[in-house]
C-alpha cells in the first residue's frame, strides 16, 4: 500500500512542508511517485519515518539522524534498542524532577528554608523558585495555597527528602498497577488516586474531592502536567484523571 504526502502528514502528526524538507534533504524520500509525479509513500518509508521521528524527539539533528539510519551496519531493531536505552536514561532524570515540579506546578512555595546545597540535593537541578510568581497569580489569593505556604515554610530538608520519597513510592506503585492492565476504575486504582489525595492533604492542604477532581483535570489542560507524568509512563496522564474522577464518584 502506498500513501500520499498528506495522509502520511496526518498519520504522523508533522506538516506537509516537513515532509518535503526531509525529500529534499535526501532524509526521507518516497519510494514510489505517482503517473502524474505526486509523492507516494510505502510502508518501509514510513518506518523510516517512525525512525526519524523517534530520534527527533530525543534531540539529535537531522544530519546527526541521517548518519545514523544510513549507518550499513544498524538495523531497525538497533535503531529501536538505541532509542530505548536513550530513553530510559531521560524518564530516569525526569523520574527524579517530577515530584518537585508538581509541587510548583499546583502552586506550592516550596523549599524556601533550604540552603542551596540542601536545595539541590532535594530538587537537583530544577528551581522551584521559578514557578512561584505564576503560582501567586493564580492562586496566591485561595486558602489552599495560603495553607500550603504556611506549611512548607516550616519545612526542613528532611522533610522535603521524606515527601520526595513517599511520591516516588506511590509513583512506583502507580506505574505497576497501570502495567498489570487494571483499568482506571477498578478498586486498586481508586485506592492509589485516594493515597495521591491524601498526600496532598498531608503535605500541603486539605485536598477536597472536588479540588482533587479539577487538578486531574488541570493535569490533562496543561502540556506542562501532562508532560511531567507522561515522562513517567506514556498514558499515565489520562489513567490518572480517569481514576482520580471515579474514586470522587465512589467516595461521593
Amino acid at each position: 500500500m502506498a500513501y500520499t504526502v498528506g495522509k502520511v502528514a496526518e498519520l504522523a502528526g508533522v506538516t506537509v512542508r516537513t515532509l518535503h524538507h526531509y525529500d529534499e534533504i535526501g532524509l526521507l524520500s518516497p519510494s514510489e511517485r505517482s503517473a502524474t509525479g505526486y509523492r507516494r509513500y510505502v510502508e518501509d518509508d514510513l518506518e523510516r519515518l517512525q525512525q526519524i521521528l523517534y530520534y527527533r524527539e530525543l534531540e539529535f539533528s537531522l544530519e546527526e539522524i541521517a548518519a545514523i539510519l544510513d549507518d550499513p551496519q544498524s538495523d531497525a531493531t538497533a535503531h529501536l534498542r538505541r532509542q530505548h536505552e536513550l530513553l530510559t536514561v531521560r524518564i530516569k532524570r525526569m523520574q527524579e524532577m517530577v515530584t518537585a515540579i508538581e509541587f510548583a506546578m499546583e502552586a506550592k512555595k516550596v523549599g524556601v528554608n533550604l540552603t542551596p546545597e540542601e536545595r539541590f540535593e532535594v530538587f537537583g537541578d530544577f528551581n522551584p523558585d521559578d514557578h512561584t510568581e505564576e503560582a501567586e497569580q493564580r492562586w496566591g489569593n485561595t486558602d489552599a495555597y495560603q495553607e500550603s505556604s504556611r506549611r512548607t515554610a516550616r519545612y526542613t530538608k528532611d522533610d522535603w527528602l521524606r515527601n520526595k520519597q513517599e511520591n516516588e513510592d506511590w509513583g512506583r506503585r502507580f506505574t505497576a498497577l497501570m502495567d498489570s492492565g487494571a483499568p482506571a476504575e477498578s478498586p486498586d486504582a481508586m485506592d492509589l488516586a485516594e493515597e495521591h489525595r491524601q498526600l496532598i492533604s498531608r503535605w500541603f492542604y486539605e485536598c477536597s474531592y472536588e479540588i482533587h477532581t479539577g487538578l486531574a483535570d488541570m493535569y490533562l489542560a496543561d502540556d506542562r502536567f501532562t508532560a511531567t507524568y507522561e515522562a513517567i509512563k506514556p498514558g499515565m496522564t489520562q489513567y490518572l484523571h480517569d481514576a482520580i474522577h471515579a474514586n470522587a464518584v465512589s467516595r461521593a
